[in-house]
């Protein structure tokens, strides 16, 4: 049986309209795929620079898999979040990477996908839900995207000190 080590950070984000910004992430991975130590998903803490448009979470992930084969290699996909001074959250953004399949140390950006559309029309309702829940995250990793009035924005969390052994 394989195995993979995943260990790195998600540094932050930039270029987003607003500070005040958060990531949930988490690891999708195919049926072959079991984890044996770690969390597959969690969520950042909330940074509001003092300067700049940079975010910075700096957050951990240390993930330990097997598989029986390669089908299925892990996804990580990430949800940026502002929170506003009164504690309301708005999702700013979405995205989706692969886990490097090569060994080494790695540097990743993760463009994200925004909702698009005017608020009356079903483009707005088809990628959220009312209260901001994103939609199901089997969207994220699939060509359907593009049908939901999503479309990309140039704003990337950073990944960096990927470890793929």
């Amino acid at each position: 049986m394989a195995e993979l080590h995943v260990i790195g950070q998600i540094v932050g984000a930039s270029g987003f309209p607003r500070s005040s910004l958060f990531c949930k992430w988490g690891v999708h991975a195919g049926g072959a795929w079991r984890l044996l130590s770690g969390l597959k998903e969690g969520q950042t803490q909330v940074d509001f620079p003092q300067t700049g448009d940079t975010a910075y979470w700096s957050h951990p992930i240390d993930l330990h898999y097997a598989t029986k084969g390669l089908q299925g290699w892990p996804k990580l996909h990430l949800q940026v979040w502002h929170q506003d001074s009164f504690g309301r959250c708005q999702l700013y953004g979405y995205g989706y990477c692969h886990v490097p399949s090569s060994p080494g140390h790695h540097r990743l950006r993760c463009a994200t996908w925004r909702p698009w559309g005017r608020p009356g029309k079903n483009s707005w309702g088809r990628c959220l839900w009312e209260a901001g829940r994103s939609c199901a995250p089997r969207i994220w990793f699939t060509a359907e995207r593009t049908d939901t009035g999503c479309r990309p924005r140039p704003w990337a969390p950073w990944i960096s000190n990927w470890a793929s052994l």
